[in-house]
């Protein structure tokens, strides 16, 4: 079968291979889609430590199963699943108290597992157990349920937030993560969602998407002076760093009001240091949370907000592109034309 596989020398290659067998455990899909998600984008520039020799990459995949072990209950075969990826152990303290996104022993798709870029996939048992796979609604296209995974971790990351209605949130990122946190917060009732971005193209992509979103070019314009002259002095209620900038963290900080919250929702390669200013955290009472991954129950609840319309994915999914096309699909986002690119198998 066609697959997209990793090596340990930081390259890809899209290659053939054995069809996977099930060996009595989980069970076997037939791939719909995989989208490509910004942890790819990374993997495929600088390679990644995380992912061993060999390993096929995708994660945010939907499918449809055709073989199934005895062990799984309630599922059948011919049903459409989608899998939540970071799959947890079950037995430490963060699987028993719900955070199995924090499991001392996580296990993820497309990093431990193989993934869904491939023509077939194997769901391990364990995903069944833990509640990772769920059944999706009938549709007439699965492929846009593959973004119930990063909309589920933007739902992890305003968890912490709890964003009301009246209030002021600034997002630094344009990127889908970034819009799908602006969209959350629209549909929590904020007054101001304004996005802080760099990029002139990435503003104009975005905001012919986010019509009640404001922008600001940073490359232009004074984010402290406008986020304040928006916020009639009092600065952003919220803030939430959807890029991977440290310098981002650290404006974000100061563009807070008093007792203001902020999300690090966008890791940092290298040096992560330095960026945070503790005086600001006491002295005006900042709540500062981190985010990783999600929770199934979490990307249940994104993939029902798509279902039944309440946050508009499918606008996001600038293309859709067969297997053996995918390295111009990575292309063509490291290029600014695309702004979420789903991998298909028909």
């Amino acid at each position: 079968m066609l697959s997209y596989v990793y090596h340990t020398d930081k390259t890809l290659e899209l290659k053939d291979v054995p069809k996977p067998m099930l060996n009595g455990e989980g069970a076997l899909i037939k791939t719909i889609a995989c989208s490509i998600c910004g942890t790819d984008v990374r993997t495929h520039r600088f390679g990644s430590t995380k992912i061993d020799e060999g390993r096929i990459i995708g994660h945010e995949v939907v499918g449809e199963i055709i073989e199934l072990s005895e062990s799984v209950k309630d599922f059948e075969i011919g049903e459409h699943v989608a899998v939540a990826p970071a799959i947890g152990c079950g037995i430490c303290y963060s699987c028993k108290n719900g955070k199995t996104n924090m499991c001392e022993d996580l296990k993820t798709i497309g990093f431990q597992y193989d993934g869904g870029f491939a023509d077939y996939m194997v769901i391990p048992l364990q995903a069944f157990k833990m509640g990772n796979v769920y059944k999706l609604p009938e549709v007439k296209d699965d492929s846009v349920f593959t973004l119930s995974e990063p909309l589920a971790c933007a739902i992890n990351a305003q968890s912490y937030l709890n964003i009301k209605q009246g209030e002021d949130v600034v997002i630094f990122g344009s990127g889908i993560i970034g819009c799908m946190h602006a969209e959350l917060a629209l549909y929590s009732g904020a007054k101001n969602v304004i996005i802080i971005e760099t990029s002139f193209e990435r503003i104009k992509q975005a905001s012919k998407l986010l019509k009640d979103v404001i922008f600001i070019n940073s490359a232009e314009t004074d984010i402290f002076a406008e986020v304040s002259r928006l916020t009639d002095g009092k600065g952003a209620d919220v803030a939430i760093i959807a890029c991977s900038v440290g310098s981002a963290q650290a404006d974000g900080m100061k563009i807070l009001a008093k007792c203001g919250r902020i999300s690090l929702f966008g890791g940092l390669s290298g040096n992560s240091t330095g960026f945070i200013d503790s005086n600001l955290i006491h002295y005006r009472e900042i709540s500062v949370f981190g985010v990783h991954a999600s929770t199934p129950e979490q990307n249940k609840q994104a993939m029902e907000m798509i279902h039944s319309g309440k946050i508009n994915v499918e606008k996001y999914i600038t293309e859709r592109y067969p297997l053996k096309d995918i390295e111009k699909a990575f292309k063509d986002i490291e290029d600014g034309r695309v702004m979420k690119a789903v991998i298909v198998n028909k």
